[in-house]
C-alpha cells in the first residue's frame, strides 16, 4: 500500500473534491454546543468561558462522593427551544450514565441521554434547498479539558498533564445529523445553518474560537450507485468552518486510497492537525454497548408539556431560512447576497427600509458592499432608508452615498445633513448634458465606438465615458443619469 499524501491547498481555492475512481462521500457531523446559561447542568457553578482555572468547580462538578446532581432548569428549556428550531419531536427524555475513563471527567461517567433522549427527528434546510436529517439533539455535560505539555500537545508523548474543570459539567446539546451530506460543501452550509440557529433562538453563543461550538466528522466514502454505509472515522478537533472542510478532504481521499490497495479504514476517532494539513489516530471507536448505558439514578425522568411545547412555538423568532425567504420575496437580489445579510444580522434592516419604499435591489447591494463591518449600530433603519431614497431620487451618486454611509457607521446621525457638511448637492441635469456634449467632442474616436461598435465596445466605452464624467465632477454626478444621456445621444 502507497503512503497516502494529501493534495494540496490553498487558503483563496475552495475545497469541493471530485472524488477519484467513482468514489461518493458520506458524511455525518455531530455538533456540541453549550448553552447559554448562567449556571452549570448540575449545580450552582457559574457557566463562564475564561476564568482562572478550576475556580468555577464544587464537589457536584468534581465527582466527589455523596455529591448530588439538580437539573438546571433553564438548560433544559433551552435545549427544547432548539429541538423545536430544528423541527424535532420534543419528547419524555430520561437522562443516563455513560460510562468511560477520561482524565477531565473525573466521576469516571459522563450524564447524557441515551434511548430517550429530548429531542429527536428534524431537519436543516440549506441555502440552496438540500436537506440534511437530524437524528437527535440530546441534552448532556460537558468535559473538563486537558493540557498536555510537551512532545506533540498529545497524551501519549506528553511530559505532563493539567486539567481544568471549569467546563465539567457546563450544559450542552449535541445535535446528531443522520449521514445525509455528500459534499464539503453542504457540511460546511450545514454548520454555518446551524449556527446562525443557534444565535437567533439565543440558545448560545456559538462562538467556535472559545469552544462554545464544537463540530466533529464521520467520514467514510462508498462506490457511486450503492447504498451501503462503509467503515467510517469521526475527526475531532475541528475549529473553524473552513478546517471542517479541509480535514473531510483528507479523510475521505486516505479512505479512498485504504480501500482502492486492498485495505480498509479501522473504525477509530482521529484528530484535525491544523498545522500538519492531516488527521492522526487516536483511539479506537467505541460502539453503544461498550458504554455500559444505565439510567441515571439520582434524576427523574424530563417530561415537557403540550403547553411548554406550544409556549416554546409561541415564542420562536423568524429563523435564517425564513428570514432568506422574505428577503428574497422582497427584492430581486441574487440568493448568495441575501445569504450574506441574513449571516450577519442585516436583513432586518433591509426589510425596514424596503418597507419604507426604497429600492430592494439598491438595499442589499448597499448593504453587502459597503456595510461589512462589525460595529453598524450607529446606523439606524431610518437614516439609512433615507439615505437609499436620496440615492434613488438622484439627489446623491453613488460614490457620495458610499461616503455618507462611512459617515453614518462612524457617528450616525441624519444623512441630509451629512451629505450637507460634505458639500454634495444634486447636480444640475443641464451642466451633467453639457459635460457629456465636451466629452464626446473631446474624444469622437471612442464615441463612434460606442455608438456603432459591437455589444462588447459599447460596454467598454460607457465605462470609460462614465469615469471621465466622475473624474470631472469628483464623484457627484449619478452614474445612472449619465448612462441615460449616453443612450439617448446615440440613439
Amino acid at each position: 500500500m502507497t503512503d497516502f499524501v494529501a493534495p494540496a491547498s490553498t487558503d483563496d481555492t475552495p475545497i469541493e473534491p471530485t472524488l477519484p475512481g467513482g468514489w461518493e462521500l458520506v458524511v455525518g457531523l455531530e455538533v456540541h454546543v453549550e448553552l447559554d446559561t448562567a449556571t452549570k447542568l448540575f449545580c450552582g457553578c457559574a457557566n463562564q468561558f475564561g476564568s482562572e482555572p478550576n475556580t468555577n468547580v464544587c464537589p457536584t462538578c468534581l465527582g466527589l462522593p455523596g455529591s448530588l446532581p439538580v437539573m438546571n432548569e433553564t438548560a433544559v428549556a433551552l435545549a427544547m427551544r432548539l429541538g423545536r428550531a430544528l423541527g424535532c419531536d420534543v419528547n419524555r427524555s430520561v437522562m443516563a450514565r455513560k460510562n468511560y475513563f477520561y482524565l477531565d471527567m473525573p466521576k469516571d461517567f459522563q450524564t447524557t441521554q441515551y434511548d430517550q433522549p429530548t429531542n429527536s427527528d428534524g431537519k436543516i434546510e440549506l441555502g440552496d434547498g438540500f436537506v440534511v436529517g437530524i437524528e437527535r439533539a440530546h441534552i448532556e455535560e460537558d468535559t473538563g479539558k486537558s493540557t498536555h505539555v510537551g512532545g506533540g500537545g498529545r497524551i501519549n508523548d506528553a511530559e505532563y498533564s493539567l486539567v481544568d474543570y471549569n467546563r465539567a459539567g457546563v450544559p450542552l446539546v449535541e445535535i446528531v445529523s443522520r449521514p445525509d451530506v455528500r459534499t464539503i460543501e453542504h457540511a460546511k452550509a450545514y454548520v454555518e445553518e446551524l449556527r446562525g440557529i443557534l444565535l437567533a433562538t439565543g440558545v448560545s453563543d456559538a462562538r467556535m474560537e472559545e469552544g462554545s461550538m464544537r463540530v466533529d466528522a464521520n467520514v467514510s466514502v462508498r462506490p457511486h450507485g450503492s447504498d451501503e454505509l462503509r467503515t467510517r472515522c469521526e475527526i475531532k478537533n475541528i475549529n473553524s468552518v473552513r478546517s471542517l472542510g479541509r480535514a473531510i478532504d483528507y479523510e475521505a481521499r486516505r479512505h479512498i486510497d485504504l480501500w482502492t490497495n486492498a485495505g480498509a479504514p479501522d473504525q477509530e476517532t482521529r484528530h484535525w492537525d491544523e498545522e500538519g494539513g492531516r488527521t492522526t489516530s487516536g483511539r479506537s471507536k467505541e460502539d453503544a454497548d461498550d458504554y455500559r448505558y444505565f439510567q441515571e439514578p439520582d434524576l427523574v425522568p424530563l417530561e415537557p408539556s403540550s403547553e411548554e411545547i406550544a409556549a416554546i412555538d409561541a415564542s420562536m423568532p423568524m429563523l435564517p431560512a425564513a428570514r432568506r425567504a422574505a428577503l428574497l420575496a422582497a427584492s430581486d437580489a441574487d440568493a448568495d447576497a441575501i445569504g450574506i445579510l441574513v449571516e450577519r444580522g442585516q436583513d432586518e434592516l433591509a426589510m425596514v427600509a424596503i418597507d419604507s419604499g426604497a429600492d430592494g435591489d439598491k438595499v442589499v447591494t448597499r448593504l453587502v458592499n459597503d456595510l461589512a463591518v462589525d460595529d453598524w449600530s450607529n446606523v439606524t433603519a431610518e437614516s439609512f432608508t433615507a439615505l437609499i431614497q436620496m440615492e434613488s431620487a438622484g439627489d446623491l451618486s453613488a460614490t457620495q452615498a458610499k461616503q455618507v454611509l462611512g459617515d453614518l457607521i462612524e457617528k450616525g446621525g441624519d444623512p441630509a445633513a451629512l451629505a450637507a457638511a460634505r458639500g454634495f448637492e444634486a447636480m444640475d441635469t443641464g451642466e451633467l448634458e453639457s459635460l457629456v456634449d465636451q466629452l464626446i467632442a473631446d474624444h469622437p474616436d471612442e464615441w463612434s465606438r460606442f455608438s456603432r461598435g459591437d455589444d462588447g465596445d459599447r460596454k467598454k466605452m460607457q465605462g470609460f465615458f462614465t469615469g471621465q464624467i466622475m473624474k470631472a465632477t469628483q464623484g457627484q454626478a449619478d452614474g445612472k443619469a449619465v448612462a441615460q444621456l449616453l443612450a439617448q445621444k446615440s440613439a
